[in-house]
């Protein structure tokens, strides 16, 4: 999630500094960035004891596949990665995939 809204902070021409400074900022996405909540996602990392399947797409313009499989590593996830995938799985051939994909960890 750090990484996230430091991206999304970088993306909109804005530094960490300016963040704590003027205390939010709307992204060119439209979601306001906090630097309180920023500061809550720093101190308060999940543990994760749980189970987990991750899903991403190939093309992910919110979260890179660096982030994304760190994140799979530490918290012992798989990871499937769908080709020429975006974030928001919409058209039919993603939802098919996502579809697919829930259907094979029932």
């Amino acid at each position: 999630m750090e990484k996230l809204i430091l991206d999304m902070l970088e993306n909109a021409g804005e530094t960490e500094d300016g963040l704590r400074e003027k205390k939010t900022i709307v992204a060119a996405s439209g979601e306001t960035l906090s630097w309180e909540y920023l500061e809550y996602v720093r101190e308060n990392t999940p543990l994760w004891f749980v189970s987990t399947d991750v899903l991403c797409g190939e093309n992910d313009n919110i979260s890179d596949y660096e982030t994304v499989s760190a994140f799979c590593k530490g918290a012992r996830a798989t990871l499937t990665v769908m080709k020429n995938g975006e974030h928001w799985f919409h058209t039919p051939r993603q939802m098919g995939f996502l579809d697919g994909w829930i259907i094979g960890r029932l």
